[in-house]
């Protein structure tokens, strides 16, 4: 039996993981721990190992899907065979379909120039049923609208790709319609034995009235309830869907004729709002847009990841930010002078990173609540200091976190910025090494701004912004109170702090802190 390969659970509050890149396939043989897929998920990009040795025999969830954690997303034969083509790359519900040119494709469509993706809510059919073109087949949700989806075809349903609850991009393949005659003398698969084929029977149509003999009201979940919202007795609508169904359209025409002409007949029911009477049957409008040059590309599951989380740190924290000059002239002429040494007695590279870690985290020992966190009406103070370092990758933003800050030295400080560094931009990171920050450091100074006003990574209540250094004329003053004009090395530094709990006050002073030990810097560093 082929071995499962599951979407790994990459931290405690991940619940799925895309597919980015398949790095074997089917028919490959690949040894254990082997490098075997990457995956994408809101916290870190990783390859993940083959669980065994033997030959790739099928992959489930091709490059670019989202998969919930432990699905199977591929098969490898532990025998060491050569794998046989798959009928289908997903798991699929077969009823013994001849694949023919009759058969129609259904995809997921595009609701809306913004939307790539859409969630199966329900489907109105299964494996075997007879569909008519434009019958209602499958209730979709989208960020944007919730609608049924119409068959774009008759004939019975054959297969479907994407069960309910799963989400999947726009224009995949959901399911496959066969002719009318598909059911009788249907061919089975290639490598699908028939015995594990489920027998069918063949469904026929039922009358609008046996439906309403019975008392059977033959309807989609979103039409029940609109008539539970307006209080409709679903019996009073002929039903112009196949077998008497009522579809959205019958409920809407309904509440607008008794909208428009009150009658004894029924009872008055109030009119439905405006965005309800607006509801699209069909997939929206093109957007005015759609003619202008461009590409249109759908965002990677971390560019989403990162969207959600600054909109909702935006819509948590109030934030507030005050900027600092730090004169850095100490600091460069120490590194310019013992770079090369420090290299070549730690193997490390001198940056200027560690200095900003070091103060950082004396400050905050000296101001605990920027190292604390806001849950509910309490202020949670964090024993550790935790301190992640923004690091900027081709493909997105993680923040490796630097665990106990404020106990490792100078040269530790270096070394674990390097590897956790190194570990980001190769896809190497563990889930632990990117969760569990206190307080946050970026460095847009790097790619030469001045500042920058972050927005603060939630749940922290402070967020470290660093400029530039640049040399810039400074009035100095000499120990007698003498002043003038001297070039030295300036950096503008901003902190982010959340005003629900950090006052300015509180904030200057860590910042002057920060300012103190930077311009007075007296530690040895190796």
């Amino acid at each position: 039996m082929p071995t499962e390969i599951v979407m790994p659970q990459m931290g405690e509050s991940i619940f799925e993981g895309t597919i980015t890149k398949w790095l074997k396939q089917p028919g490959d043989k690949i040894t254990r721990d082997e490098p075997l897929f990457e995956i994408s998920t809101d916290k870190v990009d990783a390859e993940i190992p083959a669980p065994v040795s033997g030959v790739l025999k099928q992959i489930v969830a091709e490059a670019g899907k989202t998969v919930q954690v432990n699905s199977v997303v591929a098969l490898i034969d532990e025998s060491g065979e050569p794998a046989i083509d798959s009928p289908s790359p997903t798991p699929v519900t077969y009823l013994a379909p001849a694949k023919s040119p009759a058969s129609t494709e259904v995809v997921m469509p595009q609701m809306g120039e913004s939307i790539f993706e859409g969630t199966i809510t329900n489907w109105l059919k299964k494996v075997g049923d007879q569909v008519t073109r434009d019958e209602p087949l499958v209730e979709i949700s989208t960020d944007k609208v919730d609608t049924e989806i119409p068959a774009p075809a008759s004939g019975v349903l054959t297969a479907i790709m994407a069960d309910t609850g799963k989400t999947v991009h726009i224009n995949s393949v959901i399911a496959v319609i066969g002719g009318t005659g598909a059911v009788q003398g249907a061919a089975v698969p290639e490598g699908i034995p028939t015995e594990s084929l489920p027998q069918v029977a063949t469904v026929e149509s039922e009358p609008a009235a046996r439906a309403i003999e019975t008392g059977e009201i033959r309807t989609s979940p979103l039409v029940r309830k609109l008539a539970a919202e307006h209080n409709v007795d679903l019996r009073q609508i002929a039903g112009s869907g196949a077998g008497g169904r009522v579809t959205r359209d019958d409920i809407l025409a309904f509440l607008e004729r008794v909208k428009t002409v009150p009658s004894e007949a029924a009872p008055a029911v109030p009119a439905p709002p405006a965005e309800m009477a607006a509801v699209p049957s069909l997939p929206a409008p093109a957007s005015k847009f759609a003619g202008t040059p461009g590409v249109v590309e759908p965002m990677s599951a971390m560019r989403k990841k990162i969207a959600e989380h600054m909109i909702a740190s935006r819509r948590t924290s109030a934030h507030v930010h005050t900027v600092f000059d730090i004169d850095m002239t100490r600091i460069v002429k120490l590194r310019d002078k013992d770079k090369n040494r420090f290299q070549q007695a730690t193997g490390l590279k001198l940056t200027y990173t560690p200095f900003f870690i070091r103060a950082a985290a004396q400050a905050l020992r000296k101001w605990p609540i920027m190292n604390s966190s806001v849950e509910g009406e309490n202020i949670h103070y964090k024993r550790d200091i935790n301190i992640g370092v923004a690091v900027a990758l081709d493909w997105g933003l993680l923040v490796p976190v630097i665990k106990h800050a404020d106990e490792l030295s100078f040269i530790g400080l270096q070394r674990a910025l390097n590897d956790l560094g190194e570990r980001a931009r190769s896809k190497k990171l563990k889930p632990e090494e990117v969760t569990g920050g206190t307080f946050t450091i970026t460095n847009p100074g790097i790619f030469g701004a001045s500042f920058g006003l972050p927005i603060i990574n939630q749940p922290q209540v402070a967020i470290l912004d660093i400029g530039a250094i640049v040399k810039k004329p400074i009035v100095v003053s000499d120990n007698e109170g003498n002043d003038s004009i001297g070039i030295r090395s300036m950096l503008t530094m901003a902190i982010g702090f959340d005003h629900r709990v950090v006052d300015g006050a509180v904030a200057d002073q860590f910042m002057m802190v920060m300012k103190s030990v930077l311009e007075n810097w007296s530690e040895p560093i190796y």
